[in-house]
């Protein structure tokens, strides 16, 4: 059995705001921005590369206050060159922090253990992580 995780919903206060983060800042495809009438709207957008997309929207999840997304990972051949690339696109991003030791520092020091974090305008925080081998 195969599971696939296809989407990742990040609760939202305001939808034009979070799509230009996602989008101009993070450099996210924009997959589709569906008006569902009354019922509201969804803002679907993959980071290039990605087998999964997240969905913002308002409401999508009610037991989901816009900024109570923790913890979601995004995985990157360079860590460094991700940092420069969100830093240049006005993001808020940590220093390049290493969390433990790597056992495996070839090919790079950073493989695994080194990570960067920030959080998008509600709040709801993501980590970077970086694994070369997936480059």
């Amino acid at each position: 059995m195969n599971w696939t995780l296809e989407v990742v919903v990040v609760p939202v206060s305001d939808l034009d705001r979070a799509k230009e983060f996602y989008a101009q800042r993070l450099g996210f495809v924009v997959d589709h921005d569906t008006d569902l009438g009354g019922a509201g709207r969804i803002v679907q957008l993959t980071p290039p590369g990605s087998g999964c997309s997240i969905v913002l929207g308002r409401g999508v999840v009610p037991e989901m206050a816009p900024g109570s997304l923790k913890g979601v990972q995004l995985v990157v051949p360079d860590l460094e060159r991700a940092r420069t690339e969100l830093v240049e696109r006005g993001v808020e991003v940590s220093e390049i922090q290493v969390m433990g030791q790597n056992p495996y520092p070839v090919p790079h020091p950073l493989d695994n253990v080194g990570f960067l974090f920030f959080r998008d305008p509600d709040g709801n925080e993501w980590s970077v992580q970086q694994i070369s081998a997936r480059g």
